[in-house]
């Protein structure tokens, strides 16, 4: 083979590889720009439950998202941390999102002003969210809390909650989901409709904590996978 011959083939060559060597540096950076990037989990920000404050017990309060009427009465202090626990118990085990550790919510709260979450509950969560690098947020209200009067076996009053959740994506700021759930205990015979919930309860008066666990795996269960929330 000749000296020229040689030289030509060397250089197409070096021009296949060039040209597969770039293919592969554009393959690396076809991430998208909005978004999650491919193969991630997208992260999400749980914020501590808001009590929602009526005016007289026993009325209605309008939730500040949704504007649905929620029975209402005196929310027992302390309540709210149970059901942002809950919450955070079920979104870990759904898999769903990369949950944003409780510890850096709580820090990144310090600096916020309660008195603008009064105000802007959800403009104020936007920030916040933001400000974590987020990419969902969930904004969620609790109305009522009220703990059975009894035991399992039997009750003077039973166990009566009612809270709402709310999934916003951040990047525009859009609500892409919501739960309600606002239920108060009854005997199966008063009842027929929450025959599965019942027998699921083992045919007992539950807690106030028993009837949220059950009333938020329901409405989890609606969640939408990310790949649909991202659209």
């Amino acid at each position: 083979m000749k000296a020229d011959e040689v030289r030509k083939m060397r250089k197409r060559l070096m021009k296949e590889v060039t040209f597969f060597v770039v293919l592969l540096l554009l393959g690396s950076y076809l991430i998208p720009i909005d978004g999650v990037r491919a193969g991630e989990k997208p992260s999400l920000v749980l914020l501590p439950f808001f009590i929602e404050k009526g005016e007289n017990p026993g009325r209605g309060a309008f939730c500040p998202v949704c504007k649905r009427v929620f029975q209402w009465n005196d929310v027992p202090a302390g309540s709210e941390n149970i059901l942002t626990k809950l919450l955070y118990q079920k979104m870990e085990t759904k898999q769903t999102f990369k949950v944003i550790p409780p510890e850096k919510v709580e820090e990144a709260l310090k600096v916020v002003q309660e008195k603008e979450f009064e105000k802007r509950p959800v403009t104020t969560s936007f920030q916040l969210g933001r400000g974590l690098a987020a990419d969902f947020i969930i904004v969620g209200f609790l109305f009522r809390f009220e703990e059975r009067i009894g035991s399992a076996l039997g009750v003077e009053r039973p166990a009566s909650v009612g809270f709402d959740l709310h999934l916003f994506r951040l990047r525009d700021e859009k609500m892409v989901w919501e739960g309600r759930f606002n239920e108060t205990q009854r005997p199966l015979s008063e009842n027929l409709l929450k025959i599965v919930s019942f027998f699921r309860r083992k045919a007992s008066w539950v807690t106030a904590e028993e009837l949220a666990s059950g009333g938020m795996d329901d409405l989890l269960k609606k969640l939408p996978g990310a790949k649909d929330l991202e659209k």
